[in-house]
């Protein structure tokens, strides 16, 4: 077994349940999936929730046993990846709650996803997005909890485990020890909810290199 397939699998173990994972399925037809994962056995499965339907038959062509599966699933920490692993549906289970078990997956496929290394960091911060329609703009709380030059991953929480950010242009504002609040030009590319906390990853638009100097003044190169 190689150094890279045995820190891949690593990974897998630290998920933790609540974590949300994308389950790709093309036969009878494709379908994709968000689904929390509950456990997992080491080597022998991991069990999903199934997903909510109004209808019992819903997913019962697809979520059949033996079907193959890709799932997905992306861990922040300091690079950012991408892990991927091919796998088939054990069995669903009915009692004491609808279940998903999937066979343990032999390889896991992992991508880095950010060309500058993040710095983990617990720096208050908000985003500022603005409704032209409207001209109007809201104000989010939160936190920054990693940053590079290049972007940041922002996180605050909500009462309600649907509740996300779209894909969009907004200010990021940061306290600087030195100048005192600073706005950076920013771009949403992707979040996530996961019980309540949401995840927001933003590419800083930073013409005027206000980035590299904040980082310098938290002591961060």
């Amino acid at each position: 077994m190689s150094e890279a397939s045995v820190a891949t699998k690593t990974q897998l173990f630290e998920l933790e349940p609540g974590k949300m994972l994308d389950l790709q399925i093309n036969n009878p037809l494709p379908v994709r999936l968000k689904l929390a994962l509950v456990g997992y056995e080491l080597g022998r499965y991991i069990i999903l929730k199934y997903p909510r339907v109004s209808n019992s038959l819903e997913y019962k062509d697809v979520l059949t046993e033996g079907n193959g599966v890709i799932v997905r699933y992306l861990l922040e920490g300091d690079k950012g990846e991408c892990f991927a692993f091919s796998s088939s549906i054990r069995c669903v289970t009915q009692h004491p709650e609808k279940l998903l078990f999937l066979e343990y997956p032999k390889e896991i496929e992992n991508r880095q996803l950010r060309t500058q290394q993040r710095t983990s960091i617990h720096l208050a911060s908000c985003i500022k997005l603005r409704d032209e329609s409207k001209n109007k703009s809201a104000t989010i709380n939160g936190v920054i909890i990693d940053i590079s030059a290049a972007g940041c991953c922002f996180s605050f929480k909500t009462k309600s485990d649907r509740t996300t950010v779209n894909k969009r242009d907004v200010l990021v504002c940061i306290q600087s020890p030195v100048d005192g609040e600073i706005k950076i030009p920013a771009h949403i590319c992707n979040s996530r909810n996961e019980q309540g906390e949401v995840s927001v990853g933003i590419k800083f638009m930073d013409e005027n290199n206000i980035v590299p100097k904040l980082l310098s003044q938290l002591f961060i190169t």
